[in-house]
C-alpha cells in the first residue's frame, strides 16, 4: 500500500464528493483548495436545473467555504499560469476547453503541491505538476 501524502491540493472533481473521499483514506493528511475551485462551486448552485440540484450544490458550496481556506490565485500563479497555457497550447490541447485545470494546476505548482483528481486526464502535458489519481468509486 502506497504511502499517504502529507499534504496536497484537491481538484474541483474531488471536492464535489469530499464526504466520501474524506472516509477512504486517498486523501493526504493536510488538504487544501484553490480559489479557482471555490469560483466552480460557486457557479453550480446558480445553473443548477432542480431545486433538489441546487439545495445539494449550496450544501456542498457552505461545507467547503466552511471547511478550506483557499489558496489565492495571485500574480504568481498568473505567471505560472501563463506558462502552463503556453505548453498545453503547444502540445495541440485547447487550453480554454481546460481553461479551470489549467488555473488549478498553476496553484498547485506554485505551491509545490501534489494535485488529487479524478480526472488525471484533464492534467497530462502539464509540465512540473504532480498529479494523484484517486478512485470515486467506494
Amino acid at each position: 500500500m502506497k504511502p499517504r501524502y502529507l499534504h496536497g491540493l484537491l481538484d474541483t472533481s474531488v471536492v464535489v464528493e469530499l464526504t466520501d473521499f474524506i472516509s477512504s483514506g486517498q486523501l493526504p493528511l493536510e488538504s487544501d483548495i484553490s480559489s479557482i475551485t471555490l469560483a466552480e462551486l460557486s457557479v453550480g448552485p446558480l445553473v443548477a436545473k432542480t431545486p433538489q440540484e441546487q439545495s445539494a450544490r449550496q450544501s456542498v458550496l457552505q461545507l467547503v467555504e466552511a471547511s478550506f481556506d483557499p489558496l489565492p490565485f495571485d500574480e504568481t500563479t498568473a505567471r505560472v499560469f501563463g506558462r502552463v497555457a503556453a505548453q498545453l497550447r503547444n502540445s495541440g490541447r485547447k487550453t480554454k476547453a481546460r481553461a479551470f485545470d489549467a488555473l488549478i494546476a498553476s496553484v498547485a505548482i506554485q505551491h509545490d503541491l501534489p494535485l488529487f483528481t479524478k480526472n488525471p486526464q484533464d492534467f497530462q502535458d502539464i509540465q512540473d505538476l504532480e498529479v494523484v489519481a484517486i478512485n470515486g468509486k467506494f
